[in-house]
């Protein structure tokens, strides 16, 4: 999930930015409003706006964003307590205004409210595709590639965990349902469904496991 984050106090962005790529937001951060606005088209997924920053303010900027699409989730975090800017707020199309300070937990919360959307179809690489909610791989021809239970609960397993590595024990643990394996086991599953994917589509990490190599 990619954020653009406005804010001009660096201690509280250091803050927002360290919580959210825990969670595995990736966040782009911006002090300065004309900056900001030079970088909203780059497809972010939400918006967490201040007001009160240098050159164009966080309301004008909220403008814009909802001019290219209303549907883009944008959160104002404000020390602002006017009622009046409040208002103006969500006049311009903001979708949560949180009122400085705040606890990190409130933002989180909200920005996994508004912004993770389950996403039923998973583009791969070289038009491969796999639906998460009827359990099919589709292959360029968008015709059905046949998995195995196991290789059906792995790729589960990778797409619902993007950008993360999955450990040799997540996957025993999560195929093999509980019961024990080895790692020679692992890699062997590992093996027979990567014959049925395009190439690096599941990569090695350095011996702790593997990750999907998907397309945004």
């Amino acid at each position: 999930m990619k954020v653009l984050l406005l804010e001009d106090n660096k201690r509280l962005s250091k803050l927002i930015i360290e919580s959210l790529e825990e969670k595995n937001y990736k966040v782009d951060w911006f002090d300065d409003g004309k900056k900001a606005i030079e970088a909203i088209y780059n497809g972010y997924d939400c918006f967490i706006l201040d007001i009160n920053v240098p050159g164009i303010d966080g309301l004008t900027l909220l403008k814009e964003i909802k001019a290219i699409d209303e549907k883009i989730p944008s959160i104002i975090i404000s020390a602002n307590v006017d009622l009046e800017t409040i208002k103006e707020a969500y006049t311009r199309g903001c979708d949560e205004y949180l009122k400085k300070p705040f606890y990190m937990y409130e933002l989180e919360k909200k920005l996994d409210k508004l912004c993770i959307k389950e996403e039923f179809i998973v583009r791969l690489k070289k038009q491969f595709s796999y639906d998460i909610s009827k359990e099919l791989l589709f292959d360029n021809n968008k015709q059905e590639v046949k998995l195995s239970k196991k290789e059906i609960l792995l790729l589960n397993l990778f797409v619902k965990n993007r950008r993360k590595v999955i450990s040799f024990e997540q996957i025993e643990q999560y195929v093999w349902e509980g019961d024990l394996t080895t790692n020679e086991n692992i890699r062997a599953l590992i093996k027979r469904i990567r014959k049925k994917l395009p190439e690096e589509t599941i990569i090695s990490q350095g011996g702790v496991g593997y990750k999907l190599n998907f397309l945004v």
